[in-house]
C-alpha cells in the first residue's frame, strides 16, 4: 500500500491546497515534514538567525537575541508564505500550492537591558492526498478498485521567551515552548462491484508537548563598527502528550460494519520530540552589512515513532528515524540607511544558501535538500516599521533510489511593526 501513496498517482493534475500547511508525499511520516524555522527577515537570509543580532527586527531563532532592540520600543511580526512545489518520480510529475502563516510574535522590553518575546509559529506540517485505480481487466470479478491516502493537520509552537546582556556583551535567553496540533490520516479501498466489502481505515493523533530552549550570544569588537558574534542554542527532548485513535471499517452496499477502534496514550508509548542544537558565527558591520553562518542538528532516533500506529510508515517504502543536519549561509546589505534622496539605497537586500538532510531515512536513504533565498525590507513611515518580501528557490529528495523529487518556490512576506510606547510624557 505504501508503494502506492508514494507512486504520485496516475495522471494527478496540478492542485491547489490552501487547506494545507505543507503538501508532500514526505510528511506521510511521523508528526509531518518540519517547517522551516524564522520570520521572513532570516529565512531570506538562507535560515541563519543564531549569532543575528540587529535592533530593527525581532529574531525568533534565539531567545538571547531578544535583548537587541530599543529599550523603549514596542515590536511585532507577522508573516505569511506562499509555496508552488513541482513532484516527479518514475516519470510522473505533479503540482501544487499552499498557503501558510509563517510566523506571529511580539516582543516588549522589561527592565534595561532585559527583554521578552510571544508568538507562534508552524512547527511541523502534514499534507498529502494521493489515489491510484486498478483497471477492472485486471480483476475482473470485483470491478476497478480505487486506492486513496490522504492526510491533513499538522504542530503549531506557541512560544514565550526572554532574554538579558550582562557587561553589554554576554546574552542569555530561555523560551518556554508549548506544542499542540491535530492529524489526520486516511486510507480507503474502494470496490466498483457492490457485492464486495469496500475498506477504510485511519489514524486520528492528538498531539501536544512542551519543551524548553536555551540560547547564549557573545559580541566582541574587532575595531571600527566591526564586530564578531558567536551564538547557540539547545532545545531539549521531550515527551509527545495526548492521544492516537485508529480506527477501520468496512462497507458494502451503503451498510457499514466490522469497526474497530484502538486509543492510545502517546506518553505511555515513549514518544518524544527530538532536541535540537544549533550553532552560528556571524561578522557585522555596524549597521550596514552582516555575514552568517549556522549549523542545526536535531535527533529523532529515540523519538518512538517507528513503532507506533499513525506514526510509522513501514512497506516498500520504509521510513525510519535519524538525525537532521543544516548548514546556512547568509548576509544582509544597507547601502546607506540615513539617504533622504534614493529610498532604494535604505533598503535591507538579503540572501543565502542552504543544505538540509532530513530527520528520516527513505528505504535507508537520506533525503537531503538544498536551496538559495532573496529578500528585500522595504521602510514603510518612521521608525523602524516595513514589509519583508523573499524568495525560496529550493529542491527535497532526488529521482534515485525511487525517492520523490521535489522542486519549489516560496514567497514570504513580513510586516514589521515598531513603536516606541514606554516613554514618559514630559511636563514643562
Amino acid at each position: 500500500m505504501v508503494a502506492v501513496l508514494l507512486c504520485l498517482g496516475a495522471g494527478l493534475s496540478a492542485q491547489n491546497n490552501g487547506a494545507y500547511g505543507s503538501y508532500s508525499p514526505y510528511s506521510l511520516y511521523g508528526i509531518g515534514e518540519m517547517s522551516r524555522s524564522g520570520n521572513a527577515f532570516t529565512q531570506s537570509m538562507g535560515g541563519v538567525g543564531i549569532a543575528t543580532r540587529n535592533r530593527r527586527f525581532i529574531n525568533i531563532l534565539n531567545p538571547a537575541a531578544v535583548t537587541a532592540r530599543d529599550s523603549l520600543a514596542f515590536m511585532a511580526d507577522f508573516g505569511l508564505s506562499q509555496k508552488n512545489t513541482y513532484y516527479r518520480q518514475n516519470g510522473k510529475n505533479s503540482a501544487n500550492n499552499t498557503f501558510n502563516l509563517n510566523d506571529l510574535v511580539m516582543s516588549f522590553p522589561i527592565w534595561r537591558t532585559s527583554a521578552m518575546m510571544v508568538g507562534i509559529t508552524p512547527f511541523s506540517d502534514v499534507g498529502y492526498d494521493f489515489s491510484s485505480q486498478v483497471d477492472d481487466d485486471i480483476i475482473a470479478d470485483t470491478g476497478a478498485i480505487d486506492y486513496n491516502a490522504s492526510g491533513t493537520g499538522g504542530v503549531y509552537q506557541v512560544f514565550i521567551g526572554a532574554g538579558a546582556t550582562f557587561w553589554r556583551r554576554f546574552s542569555i535567553g530561555a523560551e518556554l515552548d508549548i506544542f499542540f496540533g491535530n492529524i489526520e490520516k486516511l486510507t480507503s479501498t474502494t470496490l466498483a462491484h457492490g457485492d464486495y466489502r469496500s475498506v477504510n481505515s485511519g489514524d486520528k493523533l492528538n498531539i501536544r508537548g512542551t519543551s524548553g530552549k536555551f540560547g547564549l550570544q557573545y559580541e566582541q569588537k574587532l575595531g571600527g563598527d566591526i564586530s564578531l558574534i558567536a551564538g547557540a542554542t539547545y532545545r531539549l527532548r521531550t515527551n509527545m502528550k495526548g492521544q492516537a485513535t485508529s480506527f477501520n471499517y468496512g462497507t458494502q452496499s451503503g451498510v457499514v460494519d466490522s469497526v474497530r477502534t484502538e486509543i492510545i496514550r502517546l506518553k505511555e508509548n515513549g514518544l518524544k520530540f527530538g532536541d535540537e542544537l544549533g550553532i552560528g558565527i556571524a561578522v557585522r558591520g555596524g549597521e550596514n552589512w552582516t555575514a552568517e553562518f549556522n549549523y542545526v542538528r536535531s535527533d529523532w532516533r529515540n523519538a518512538g515513532m517507528d513503532a507506533v500506529n499513525g506514526f510509522a510508515v513501514k512497506g516498500d517504502m520504509d521510513f525510519t528515524a535519524s538525525v537532521s543536519h543544516s548548514f546556512k549561509a547568509g548576509f544582509e546589505i544597507v547601502p546607506n540607511r540615513n539617504d533622504v534622496r534614493y529610498y532604494l539605497k535604505r533598503c535591507a537586500y538579503r540572501g543565502g544558501l542552504y543544505y538540509d538532510r532530513a530527520h528520516y531515512k527513505v528505504n535507508g536513504n537520506p533525503v537531503d535538500g538544498f536551496g538559495m533565498t532573496l529578500g528585500v525590507t522595504l521602510p514603510v513611515w518612521r521608525w523602524y516599521n516595513g514589509i519583508s518580501l523573499g524568495v525560496d528557490f529550493g529542491q527535497k529528495g532526488s529521482l534515485k533510489n525511487n525517492l520523490v523529487r521535489e522542486r519549489y518556490f516560496k514567497f514570504m512576506i513580513g510586516f514589521n511593526i515598531h513603536d516606541i510606547w514606554f516613554q514618559k510624557t514630559r511636563y514643562k
